[in-house]
C-alpha cells in the first residue's frame, strides 16, 4: 500500500508532497475541518504512521487517529473525525470512540500532549484488532472486532496543523521489541526513588563545581572546570555567566546531557546521553546550589574542595550523605576533611569537605519523604511514585481533583509544588491548605471549600477556613495569577502558625494557630491540572535561581540575560544602566539599558527596576516609554531610593515600600500626578500626569546639589517635589499598568528605536481598532436590490446600476432600492452615462407598498414603472404620474433635459408630501397624500437614452437643523427629521488610493499596499464609521485592515506620497488601534488573537465599519453585527482609517455621522407602577399588559443543548440527563416592548445552582451549544444567580433576586424595551435595566443548568403548570386582616400549595428550625402558613418589596424588617383585627430568648421582658421629656399605678429593624442547626401593631454618631410606651447568622 493520503479531504486541508503531507489551512482561526484519509485502504499489519510537523497553541485538542469503513471518494467530509458515522474507530486525546461515542475511555498515550517530530500510527491487526503506535511503540489493542476494507483517519484537529505520512508497513519485530526495553527501562528508572546522574544521587553534588562538571558534561566527554576556591563565600547573586574569579570559563551545551549511571569513577565514561528536560535541568540546579550554600545556612564555616563524597558508613536505613567542611548538619560535629552525617560516616577526596545534603531534611528523598497519598480525588491520577497528580479530563470538569499528603506535616517541615500545567479554560485555579482530616477516613469533596471542618485553605490570594473567608486580602499573590513552572508550599511551624510560600517568599503568617496533627491537601481546581512534589527548598534563592540560572543556562525558557560582565570595563565610562536584579516579571536588555514586562498583558506589577549605581549630584536619569499595553490603568512610575538593588528584596510595586523611618532616607516615587514618599502621599497635584504619557515620551528625575528632588515631563522640569533627599541615591522606574517598556535615554550611544519601527518613511500613529455594537445599524446602507429587470445589471457593490444592450433594447432596466425609505430621508443617484440612440430619458420615481404586493421580492418588474396600476408615483419628463395616470404636468424639472453627471434625489416627507431635488435643489412638492406610516421603495427606470446610474453619497437622512416651517424653499433641501450627514474620506491617503464620489469611494489604482485612508473628521461617541467592500483582487493575499488613530490627517504633508506608511500595520506616529485579519493590534504591536471573524474572509458586498463607545472601547461591526469590545482606553479624539490592503481594492462609504437629535422623545418605561406607600392595596402587575405591542407566539427553537428534550409544540423544554448541556433559544427572535415568559415546572435539588437566562444577539440556528451558557462568549447578556454577564464577562452585581433560590412555579420574563434595554420580570415584576445596547434581532435564552430541570413557555392561552394561571395566583379577595406590609398576602409571593406545597426559602427553613428547638406552642402562631414571610435578599427581591410603607392614621413610616423571617402570631378573638391593621402603627422590638415564652402567655409587651427593654427610665432633663417621671415625683423610681402601686410597663420600640435589631436589645444566641449540624447565632423579636397616640417619640440611646437607618432621623428612632393595651403582637422575628 503507498504511503500517501487521498486527494478528497476536509474543506481546510491542503496537500503537498505528493500527497503524502497534510496542513489545514487559517490554523489560527478555524480548528477543525481538518479530515484526511489514505489513499487505499489498510492492510492488515500495516501500519499507517504520520508524524506530527506543526502544532500551534491557539487551540485545546490535537491529532486524532483511526480507521473508517467510509469510502473517501464519495465521503461528505464532517468536521471532525468524531463525526464519521458508519462504521469509524477514532482514537481522540486518550480516549477511543465508535461512530461518535466513548467505547474506551482511558487508553494508551494522550495524543494532546504530542509535541512535533512525535510520530503516531494506526494498524488493524489479522486478528480484526485496532491498534494505536505511538513512537514506534504499540500502545495495544483499542478495539476489536474491525471489519476489513478500512481505511486510515487523521484528523489536524485543534492545535495539530500540519502531518506528512512517513511509512506504512508491518512493523520490524526486531525495532519494536528495542522499543519496549528502552521504554520499559526508562519507567524503570523514573519509578527509582533516588536519582543517580553521573555518579551523583538527586540532591548530592560536591560543591558548585560538581553542578558545573555536571553542566559541561557533553557528549560523554568532560571540559576542565575551574573550581572555586576554599574563601570563596555566599555571593549576594548568583552570577550571570557562572564565570568565577580565577580559572577558566565554564563551557557549557545545550541540551544538557547526563549519562544514567549507578556509579561514575572516571569523569571520561560515556554512555548513551538522556536529554534532560526543563523541570530535571531546574531540580539538578537546584540541588548544586542547595549543596554550595547548605554549610551558611546550617552555620558551617567555608566550604571545602568540593569533591564527590562515597558512602562507607552504615545506617538503619542506608542514608548517604556528606559533610559539608565546617560544620555539622545534624548536630554532629566534623573536622574539616570529613563529616559525620546522621547515620553514617563520610570519607571526602583529599582537600575534603564534599557538600552534603542527604541528612537534611527534604533534602533527600527517602522513604519517609512526602508522597501524594493513593486515595484522591475521583479524576485524579498518581505517577512519579506518588509525587506527580494529575486531573483527568481537564477540559471536561473542573473539581474531583483533591490529593493530600501520605503523612502528617512535621513541624517546620516545608511542603512545597510544582505547577506542571495549566488549562486556559476555566476561571480559578489552584488552591493549597492543610487539614485535621486523616486521608484513609476521608470522603473526599468535589472541592476543599465544600468541606466545613478542619481545614484551612489558600484560595485565589485570600484564606478559606472550613470554607468561608476569613482573611480576603492574605498576600499580594494571588494562586489564580501563577503560571506553569512557579512554586506553591506551606509550612506548619512549631508555634502552631501556618505560613504559606510562593516561589520561596514567605507569605506570612495565614493562621495563628493550626491543630498540631494535619495534613497537607492540594485541590488541582478550574485552571490547575498538574503538580509536582519538590523536594529541594532554599526559600532564599529561589528568585534568585528564576532570575539568574534559569535565564542564563536555559534562554529559550526565560528573558534574555544581560550580557555585561560584573566587573566594570576601565576603558568604559559610568554610564548609568539598570542593575541585573529587577522585579520578578521584569527583565533586562540592551546591555543594561532597557527594560521590560514581557507579559505585560497577563501582570500588571512587580516590574521595578533600578539603576545600577547611584546618581551624581545634577545628573538626569531619564527613560522613554518604549512601548505601551492598553489592558491596565495607572502607567509608570519614577523616583529615587536610598536602597541598594543588590540587597534590595523588591517589592510587587515601589509604593509599597514603606521602609526608611526619617525624611532622609527610603523611597521617593512620583505616581500619576502625585508625588509619594515611603509609600505615603507628600503633594497631591503635582506636574503632567503620567497615567496619560503615550509610548515615545519621555520622565526623568534629578537630585540637585541643594538636596531638593525634581522630575521632567518630555524634557520639560515639573518644579521641586521634595528636598533634603540624601546624595546617595539610586533611580528607580516602576513599569507598572500600561507601562511595558522604558529605554535610559543618555549621551553615550544612540537611542534604540522604538519597538517595531517602520523603517520607510517617518513613522505615524497605528490606527484604531473595531468599533461598538449600538450603533451598528444598516439603515443608511442604500442600495438597489438584487431584484431587478430583466435588461438591468447590478454593479459596484449594489451601488451602481446599467441597461445592458443600450442600444438594442430601452425598458425592461427598472431598479429599486434595497430597503424602504424613511421619512426625510432622500434618495440620490447620478447619471454615468447616456446614449443617442433613443427619444425619452430617464424615468425616476416612488413606489410604495403596503403589507402585501409592493415589496421587490413580490414585484413582477412590468416593462416600464408607468405600467403598474396601483401605489406608484412617478416622475416622467414633467409629468407627475400616480397609478399609470398623469396627475400633474409641468412639474418644475424636466427629466428630458438632464445630462451625464446630472444628480437626481427624491423624498417623502413626514406630512406624506413627495419631493424631488436636482443637483441638490429642491423642485418643491411634486404630490402629497403619500401615507406617511407605510414603507416606500425608491425606484428607478433605466429607460431610453439613461443607460447607467449610482446612487451618491448623498443618499441617507438629511440635516433637519435648516427646516424652519413646513413651506419648501427652492433655494434649500428639504432636510430629514431623522439626524445624519454622510461620511466622507479625508484628502490625505497613502499613494495608491484615488478617491472618487465626493469622497466616498477609496480604489487602490496599484501594487497591493500604501493604501490607507482616513475619515474626515474625528468621530463622535458612538458614532459608527462603516464601508462596503466594492472590489477585491484575488491575486494578493491579505485584506482590509481598520481602525481608530490618534493621528490627524490635516497634520501630514501636503504631498499624499510622502506621509504615510506602505501598511497600516506599521502606522506608529500617533497611538493607533487596528484590527488586521482576526488579531488586535496597538502601534503594530499584537494585543489579541482571535477576535471576531476575520477580515480576511471578506468579499464583494461585506460591510465593516468601527467605532469608539462612551466607555472608551474600540468597537468593529461585520454586517452590521458586533464583534464586541476590541482594544480598551481608546483616546476620545479619534479618526476612523482603513487600509485597502492585499485583496481589497475598493470601498465606498455607507454610514452617516452622528447629529445630536434634541427632539427624540425617550420611550416611556415598562417598570411595573407601584402604589404609593400609603396604599394598602398594590394590585399585582399582570404580564398581559406588559406587551405594548402585538404579541409574537414564541417558542423553543429545534436546535439546542444534547440533553434537552422538547415537548407540546415546543413549548416545554426538559433536561433529560447530567447537569449541563441544557442550552435552549427561542425559534423567532424577541420584539421590542414585548415580554416573553415562561415558568420553572421542575427542580431537581440533587445539584447545586441553577437556571440562567438572558439573549443573544446573532441567529441561534446553526449555533454550536456549549456546555454551558456561560462559555457563550460572542454578543451574548445573561442573568446567573443575582450578576449579569456580558461575553462572559460580569458587568453587574446584586441585581434582582438570586436566580438560584427562584421556587418551582417562579415565572420568569424578558423584554427589551424602546431605548434596547433589557429588563428582568419575577412573577410579573419588573427588577429593573439589566443591560443596554441590546442589539435587534436578539433572541431569548436559557441555560437547564443544575436544580432546574424543566420550564414552560408562558403564553397567553397556555396554562402554568399546576391548572392556574399566573393571574390567578397573584390575585386573591382577602380580609382586611390579611393585609399586611402595605399590600396583601396573597400578592406577597410564594409557591402555590399544588405545585410544590413543601418548597420554602433554605434561609426560612433554618429560621424555622431554630424556632422549633424553643419549643413555643403552637397555639400562639397562625395555623395558615401563607401569613409566614422569608425577608431574606432573594425572597423579598422576588415578591418586589420596597424598602419602607406607611401604616395607620395619621401614617406614618415603617422599614420592613430586611435578613429576618416573620413567624405570624395568632390573633386573640377579642381584639378589634380590622381596626387594628387599618388605624394602628407597625413598630419592632428587639428582646431575648428567655423572655419570648412570657411574652406570649401574656399576647403584649410586659414590664420585664428585656433586661434592656423594661430598665426603668432615668429622670432626663432635656426638650424631648419622654421619660421624665410623674409630677410631684420626688424620687426616681419607676413609674407607678396610684391606685395599683404597679409598675406601668414602659416598651421601648422603634420603626425600623435596624435599630430593634441591635445586639444589645436583641442579645445573640448560639445553637447547633439539627440537620447540618453547624453552629450559628440567632437573634429574635417582635413586630408589632402600636396604637397612635400611646408612644413618645424620642431619640436613640446608643450614643450612636451616623444614621441608624437612612429614613428615620435618630433624633426619632426610639419610641416609648406605657399603654398595656397599646401593642398588639402580629409577628415573631428571627434572625440567623
Amino acid at each position: 500500500m503507498a504511503a500517501e493520503l487521498h486527494p478528497c479531504s476536509g474543506k481546510l486541508i491542503g496537500l503537498s508532497n505528493s500527497n503524502r503531507t497534510a496542513q489545514r489551512n487559517q490554523p489560527v482561526q478555524e480548528f477543525n475541518h481538518g479530515l484526511v484519509l489514505s489513499r487505499e485502504p489498510l492492510k492488515d499489519r500495516d501500519v499507517f504512521t504520520v508524524r506530527i510537523d506543526k502544532k500551534v497553541n491557539s487551540w485545546s485538542g490535537s491529532i486524532e487517529i483511526g480507521v473508517t469503513s467510509l469510502d473517501p471518494a464519495g465521503l461528505d467530509f464532517p468536521s471532525s473525525a468524531t463525526g464519521l458515522k458508519g462504521g469509524s474507530w477514532i482514537v481522540s486525546g486518550c480516549s477511543v470512540l465508535r461512530d461518535g461515542r466513548s467505547v474506551l475511555e482511558e487508553y494508551g498515550r494522550d495524543l494532546d500532549q504530542l509535541s512535533e517530530g512525535d510520530r503516531v500510527g494506526i494498524q488493524r491487526s489479522t486478528h480484526g484488532e485496532l491498534h494505536l503506535w505511538v513512537n514506534g511503540q504499540d500502545c495495544g489493542a483499542a478495539a476489536s472486532g474491525l471489519p476489513t476494507g478500512l481505511w486510515a483517519v487523521v484528523d489536524l484537529y485543534g492545535k495539530c496543523t500540519q502531518v506528512t505520512v512517513v511509512s506504512c508497513e508491518p512493523p520490524s519485530l526486531a525495532e519494536r521489541d528495542t522499543e519496549r526495553e528502552t521504554v520499559e527501562e526508562r519507567e524503570q528508572e523514573d519509578e527509582e526513588e533516588e536519582v543517580v546522574v553521573c555518579g551523583v544521587r538527586e540532591g548530592e553534588f560536591g560543591g558548585l563545581t560538581s553542578a558545573v562538571n555536571l553542566a559541561a558534561v557533553t557528549n560523554g566527554t568532560l571540559e576542565e572546570v575551574p573550581e572555586l576556591p576554599p574563601t570563596h563565600n555566599r555571593p549576594d547573586k548568583f552570577p550571570n555567566n557562572l564565570e568565577p574569579e580565577t580559572g577558566k570559563k565554564i563551557k557549557t551545551s545545550t541540551p544538557i546531557s547526563v549519562a544514567p549511571l549507578t556509579k561514575c569513577k572516571s569523569p571520561s565514561f560515556s554512555p548513551s546521553p538522556i536529554v534532560l528536560t526543563e523541570h530535571q535541568l531546574f531540580d539538578v540546579l537546584n540541588n548544586a546550589i542547595v549543596s554550595l550554600y547548605r554549610s551558611e545556612d546550617n552555620g558551617g564555616g567555608d566550604l571545602g574542595g568540593g569533591g564527590i563524597g562515597r558512602d562507607s558508613g552504615t545506617g538503619s536505613r542506608g542514608d548517604r550523605g556528606s559533610s559539608s567542611g565546617g560544620g555539622s548538619v545534624n548536630g554532629n560535629s566534623s573536622d574539616s576533611g570529613g563529616g559525620t552525617g546522621n547515620t553514617g560516616s563520610i570519607n571526602s577526596p583529599a582537600g575534603g569537605g564534599g557538600a552534603r545534603l542527604g541528612a537534611v531534611t527534604g533534602g533527600m528523598l527517602t522513604n519517609d519523604a512526602l508522597l501524594f497519598h493513593e486515595k484522591c480525588g475521583t479524576l485524579i491520577k498518581l505517577s512519579n511514585n506518588n509525587k506527580t497528580a494529575e486531573r483527568r479530563r481537564p477540559l471536561d470538569e473542573f473539581n474531583n481533583g483533591v490529593v493530600m499528603t501520605n503523612r502528617p506535616l512535621r513541624h517546620n517541615e516545608m511542603f512545597e509544588i510544582r505547577i506542571d500545567k495549566l488549562v486556559d479554560k476555566w476561571s480559578g485555579s489552584i488552591e493549597i491548605g492543610v487539614t485535621t482530616h486523616n486521608p484513609n477516613n476521608l470522603d473526599y469533596p468535589a472541592t476543599m471549600t465544600n468541606l466545613r471542618s478542619g481545614t484551612i485553605m489558600m484560595s485565589g490570594c485570600g484564606i478559606l477556613t472550613n470554607g468561608k473567608g476569613t482573611r480576603r486580602e492574605y498576600c499580594e499573590f494571588s494562586l489564580d495569577e501563577l503560571q506553569e513552572g512557579d512554586h506553591i508550599g506551606l509550612m506548619h511551624k512549631a508555634s502552631g502558625a501556618l505560613h504559606f510560600y510562593i516561589n520561596g517568599i514567605d507569605q506570612g503568617v495565614a493562621a495563628a494557630q493550626t491543630p498540631a496533627v494535619v495534613y497537607a491537601v492540594v485541590d488541582l481546581y478550574g485552571m490547575a491540572v498538574k503538580v509536582t512534589i519538590v523536594h529541594n527548598h532554599n526559600h532564599s534563592d529561589r528568585l534568585r535561581r528564576n532570575n539568574a540560572i534559569m535565564r542564563a543556562l536555559s534562554p529559550d525558557v526565560g528573558r534574555p540575560r544581560p550580557a555585561h560582565s560584573l566587573t566594570p570595563d576601565p576603558d568604559t565610562p559610568d554610564r548609568l544602566l539598570f542593575h541585573s536584579n529587577c522585579g520578578q516579571k521584569a527583565a533586562i536588555i540592551s546591555e543594561g539599558r532597557t527594560a521590560l514586562r514581557p507579559h505585560a498583558t497577563d501582570d500588571f506589577n512587580h516590574g521595578v527596576v533600578l539603576s545600577g549605581r547611584p546618581l551624581h549630584s545634577n545628573e538626569v536619569f531619564q527613560v522613554r516609554i518604549d512601548k505601551m499595553v492598553d489592558k491596565w490603568a495607572g502607567s509608570i512610575e519614577i523616583g529615587v531610593t536610598t536602597h541598594n538593588p543588590a540587597y534590595l528584596q523588591l517589592p510587587s510595586t515601589m509604593t509599597n515600600l514603606r521602609s526608611g523611618n526619617t525624611n532622609q532616607s527610603g523611597t521617593w516615587m512620583m505616581t500619576g500626578n502625585g508625588v509619594m514618599h515611603n509609600g505615603t502621599t507628600i503633594l497631591d497635584e503635582y506636574g503632567h500626569n503620567l497615567d496619560r504619557l503615550k509610548a515615545g515620551d519621555t520622565v526623568g528625575v534629578v537630585r540637585k546639589e541643594d538636596g531638593s528632588l525634581h522630575f521632567f515631563v518630555n524634557g520639560v522640569a515639573q518644579g521641586p517635589a521634595a528636598w533634603n533627599v540624601p546624595p546617595s541615591v539610586y533611580a528607580v522606574v516602576d513599569l507598572y499598568g500600561q507601562a511595558a517598556q522604558a529605554t535610559i535615554m543618555d549621551d553615550v550611544a544612540d537611542l534604540p528605536p522604538l519597538p517595531e519601527d517602520s523603517s520607510e518613511g517617518p513613522t505615524v500613529m497605528s490606527p484604531g481598532s473595531p468599533c461598538s455594537v449600538a450603533g451598528g445599524n444598516s439603515a443608511n446602507d442604500l442600495r438597489f436590490h438584487q431584484l431587478h429587470g430583466t435588461n438591468a445589471v447590478i454593479t459596484n457593490g449594489g451601488r451602481t446600476a446599467l441597461r445592458q444592450n443600450c442600444r438594442s433594447e430601452f425598458n425592461d432596466a427598472i431598479v429599486i432600492s434595497n430597503r424602504c425609505l424613511r421619512d426625510g430621508e432622500l434618495f440620490e443617484i447620478v447619471i454615468q452615462k447616456m446614449v443617442d440612440r433613443w427619444s425619452g430619458s430617464i424615468e425616476a420615481g416612488k413606489i410604495m407598498a403596503g403589507v402585501t404586493a409592493i415589496r421587490p421580492e413580490e414585484l413582477e418588474f412590468p416593462n416600464t414603472m408607468t405600467d403598474i396600476d396601483y401605489d406608484t408615483w412617478m416622475l416622467s419628463g414633467t409629468a407627475i404620474m400616480q397609478d399609470g395616470n398623469t396627475m400633474r404636468n409641468n412639474y418644475g424639472c424636466d427629466l428630458d433635459t438632464l445630462t451625464t453627471g446630472s444628480r437626481i434625489g427624491m423624498m417623502r416627507s413626514a406630512t406624506g408630501d413627495l419631493h424631488y431635488y436636482i443637483n441638490g435643489v429642491d423642485q418643491g412638492v411634486a404630490c402629497t397624500g403619500l401615507p406617511p406610516g407605510k414603507e416606500v421603495y425608491a425606484v428607478i427606470d433605466l429607460y431610453g437614452q439613461c443607460v447607467q446610474v449610482s446612487i451618491t453619497s448623498s443618499s441617507g437622512p438629511q440635516d433637519n437643523s435648516l427646516c424652519t416651517s413646513n413651506i419648501t424653499e427652492k433655494s434649500f433641501p428639504i432636510h430629514s427629521p431623522v439626524a445624519g450627514v454622510a461620511h466622507r474620506l479625508h484628502s490625505k491617503h497613502g499613494k495608491n488610493v484615488v478617491l472618487l464620489g465626493e469622497g466616498c469611494q477609496a480604489v487602490r489604482v496599484g501594487g497591493y499596499a500604501h493604501g490607507i485612508v482616513f475619515s474626515a473628521k474625528e468621530l463622535k461617541t458612538d458614532e459608527l464609521f462603516e464601508v462596503k467592500i466594492d472590489e477585491v483582487d484575488d491575486q494578493w493575499s491579505g485584506s482590509l485592515h481598520m481602525g481608530l488613530t490618534t493621528l490627524a490627517p490635516p497634520e501630514l504633508p501636503s504631498c499624499p506620497m510622502s506621509g504615510l506608511s506602505p501598511s497600516l500595520t506599521q502606522l506608529r506616529s500617533k497611538v493607533t488601534w487596528l484590527v488586521a485579519g482576526s488579531e488586535v493590534r496597538r502601534n503594530g504591536l499584537l494585543q489579541r488573537q482571535n477576535y471576531g471573524a476575520s477580515l480576511d474572509r471578506l468579499t464583494v458586498g461585506n460591510r465593516v465599519g468601527v467605532k469608539r463607545c462612551s466607555d472608551d472601547t474600540m468597537h468593529v461591526l461585520i454586517d452590521g453585527e458586533d464583534m464586541g469590545p476590541a482594544a480598551t482606553a481608546v483616546a476620545k479624539n479619534v479618526y476612523a482609517v482603513l487600509d485597502l490592503y492585499g485583496r481589497v481594492t475598493a470601498v465606498s462609504i455607507v454610514s452617516s455621522s452622528v447629529l445630536e437629535d434634541a427632539g427624540s422623545v425617550k420611550a416611556p418605561s415598562l417598570s411595573s407602577d407601584s402604589c404609593s406607600e400609603g396604599e394598602e392595596d398594590r394590585t399585582p402587575v399582570e404580564g398581559g399588559e406588559l406587551a405594548l405591542v402585538p404579541n409574537t407566539v414564541m417558542a423553543f427553537l429545534e436546535n439546542h443543548g444534547k440533553n434537552i428534550q422538547l415537548s407540546h409544540e415546543n413549548l416545554t423544554a426538559a433536561r433529560v440527563s447530567s447537569y449541563n448541556q441544557g442550552l435552549l433559544v427561542t425559534a423567532q427572535p424577541l420584539p421590542r416592548q414585548q415580554l416573553f415568559q415562561f415558568q420553572i415546572d421542575r427542580l431537581n435539588a440533587s445539584w447545586t445552582s441553577s437556571l440562567s437566562l438572558g439573549v443573544i444577539g446573532h441567529s441561534p440556528d446553526r449555533l454550536n451549544f456549549p456546555s454551558t451558557a456561560c462559555c457563550l462568549k460572542r454578543s451574548v447578556w445573561l442573568l446567573q444567580r443575582d450578576s449579569v454577564f456580558h461575553n462572559s464577562l460580569k458587568i453587574c452585581e446584586n441585581y434582582g433576586p438570586n436566580l438560584d433560590t427562584c421556587p418551582e412555579g417562579t415565572v420568569l420574563g424578558l423584554l427589551v424595551d424602546g431605548n434596547s434595554c433589557l429588563h428582568l420580570y419575577v412573577n410579573g415584576m419588573d427588577q429593573g435595566v439589566a443591560a443596554q445596547d441590546i442589539p435587534t434581532p436578539c433572541y431569548p435564552l436559557i441555560d437547564l443548568y443544575g436544580q432546574c430541570e424543566q420550564v414552560t413557555i408562558v403564553t397567553n392561552n397556555v396554562a402554568t403548570v399546576g391548572g392556574e394561571s399566573v393571574k390567578a395566583r397573584c390575585q386573591g379577595d382577602m380580609e382586611k386582616a390579611d393585609m399586611v406590609d402595605g399590600i396583601k398576602e396573597s400578592v406577597c409571593w410564594m409557591p402555590h400549595a399544588e405545585v410544590n406545597p413543601n418548597k420554602t426559602c433554605e434561609y426560612q427553613a433554618l429560621c424555622s428550625r431554630f424556632k422549633d428547638l424553643l419549643t413555643l406552642p403552637d397555639g400562639y402562631f397562625n395555623e395558615d402558613a401563607k401569613y409566614n414571610l422569608c425577608y431574606c435578599e432573594s425572597c423579598h427581591k422576588l415578591r418586589g418589596d420596597e424598602s419602607y410603607y406607611k401604616r395607620g392614621e395619621p401614617p406614618r413610616d415603617y422599614a420592613l424588617p430586611f435578613g429576618w423571617c416573620r413567624f405570624a402570631l395568632r390573633i386573640k378573638p377579642h381584639c378589634d383585627v380590622s381596626n387594628s391593621f387599618k388605624q394602628w402603627h407597625i413598630a419592632y422590638h428587639g428582646t431575648s430568648v428567655g423572655a419570648l415564652r412570657r411574652t406570649l402567655d401574656h399576647a403584649q409587651l410586659l414590664s420585664g421582658t428585656s433586661s434592656i427593654f423594661s430598665v426603668s427610665p432615668v429622670k432626663t432633663e432635656g426638650p424631648n421629656g419622654y421619660s421624665e417621671p410623674e409630677e410631684n415625683s420626688s424620687n426616681s423610681l419607676p413609674d407607678r399605678d396610684r391606685e395599683t402601686d404597679r409598675e406601668v410597663p414602659r416598651v421601648q420600640l422603634s420603626p425600623t429593624m435596624r435599630y430593634s435589631g441591635l445586639e444589645m436589645f436583641a442579645p445573640k444566641v448560639q445553637f447547633r442547626d439539627p440537620r447540618s449540624h453547624c453552629c450559628h447565632q440567632a437573634q429574635v423579636g417582635f413586630q408589632v401593631c402600636v396604637r397612635p397616640g400611646s408612644y413618645k417619640v424620642g431619640p436613640q440611646t446608643l450614643g450612636a454618631i451616623e444614621p441608624l437607618d437612612p429614613r428615620f432621623s435618630n433624633t426619632e428612632i426610639e419610641w416609648i410606651t406605657k399603654d398595656q393595651g397599646g401593642t398588639l403582637l402580629y409577628g415573631l422575628l428571627i434572625r440567623v447568622e
